[in-house]
C-alpha cells in the first residue's frame, strides 16, 4: 500500500472525507524533503488543481495536526512550517546569528516531557519544536 493510500485510510477510518484536494495536500507534505509553508503547499497543489483555496490547506493541516500526522513549527521566520511526522521524532537547534539549523534527537526532549509530567501532572506537547540560541561557531566569534 502506498504512503498516500495508508494515510487516506487513516483519515477515512477517523471519519474524514477524502476529497481530491485533501489527497493532493497530503501528497505535497509527504513527498517534501524539508519543512514546507502553506504557500509552498498551495503552489505545488495548484500545478494540478489551480482552484484550491488557502483555507482548504489550513483546514486540512488542522485535521492532520490534530491527528498527529503533521507538525507545525516556527523556525524563526515568523511563518509556520509543516512537516510530516514520521517514526523518528526530532527537533531543531537554530542559530540566531548565522541561521544554521541542527537536528536534535528526541531523547534530549523526551526527558523534559517526563519531568514535567512527574512534577506538575502536565502532559507537554513536545512533538516537534525549535530551540534558538548560538551555534558553536558563532559562540567562538
Amino acid at each position: 500500500m502506498s504512503c498516500e493510500n495508508a494515510t487516506a485510510q487513516v483519515l477515512k477510518d477517523s471519519g474524514h472525507r477524502l476529497t481530491p484536494q485533501r489527497l493532493m495536500i497530503l501528497s505535497a507534505i509527504r513527498h517534501t524533503t524539508s519543512h514546507v509553508t502553506v504557500a509552498q503547499i498551495l503552489d505545488e497543489v495548484r500545478e494540478s488543481y489551480p482552484y484550491i483555496d488557502a483555507s482548504t490547506v489550513y483546514r486540512t493541516l488542522g485535521v492532520l495536526k490534530k491527528m498527529r500526522l503533521v507538525s507545525e513549527t516556527d523556525m524563526g521566520s515568523g511563518e509556520a512550517v509543516y512537516e510530516w511526522i514520521n517514526q523518528s521524532k526530532h527537533h531543531h537547534l537554530i542559530c540566531k546569528s548565522c541561521g544554521g539549523v541542527t537536528l536534535l534527537e528526541d531523547r534530549y526532549v523526551a526527558s523534559v516531557g517526563s519531568d514535567i509530567m512527574e512534577d506538575h501532572g502536565f502532559k507537554a506537547d513536545l512533538d516537534h519544536f525549535a530551540i534558538f540560541g548560538l551555534c558553536a561557531s558563532c559562540v567562538e566569534d
